[in-house]
């Protein structure tokens, strides 16, 4: 296991969604690739999704095997495939049963989320891993609190109002222009 003290610890994740989800931003995001390459990529952009009651959450429909690690303890990795071709990267928060997730909408020098984890050459066998733990993903602190914009999440008209509208996208100022 890892002992590196910038690691973000896994308690971080035990908080609400919509704290946990703008103060990753500026933090790094650290791959090691299967050759052993290491990088590392600033977080420039979340969505929070908050379990059960936000229509927009894949939680929202109850425990199943797709949503299941969402009802675990946050700091796992929740990945799930979209158009048959883009994985998408969340991070769970909150305590067992609460479901809730970060999306990772953007990379520094990478935006969207399907382009994230095309970037980081996510997998099936990211779900579940432990950030706390992980030797292949987690997440470091910076010391870095960017000033960021909040807006409405990205294509989930499906939910209606108000998930709608919920200022639950953060951005860094930067990466907003």
């Amino acid at each position: 296991m890892r002992t590196d003290s910038s690691r973000i610890p896994n308690s971080f994740f035990l908080r609400d969604v919509t704290q946990v989800a703008p103060e990753l931003l500026g933090k790094l995001l650290v791959r090691r690739f299967e050759d052993g390459t290491i990088q590392k990529f600033v977080i420039t952009e979340t969505e929070a999704y908050r379990g059960g009651e936000d229509k927009a959450c894949h939680a929202n429909k109850g425990l199943t095997p797709r949503t299941k690690v969402m009802f675990e303890k946050g700091g796992l990795v929740y990945v799930y495939l979209i158009y048959g071709m883009y994985w998408m990267l969340n991070f769970v928060t909150g305590e067992a049963g609460d479901s809730s997730a970060v999306l990772i909408r953007g990379i520094e020098g990478i935006n969207g989320p399907g382009r994230v984890g095309r970037a980081l050459q996510l997998d099936q066998s990211f779900y579940g891993e432990n950030l706390g733990s992980s030797e292949r993903i987690w997440v470091e602190d910076t010391g870095e609190n960017p000033q960021f914009i909040s807006a409405p999440r990205v294509g989930i008209d499906y939910a209606g109002e108000p998930w709608i509208s919920k200022p639950w996208r953060y951005i860094v100022k930067e990466s907003a222009m």
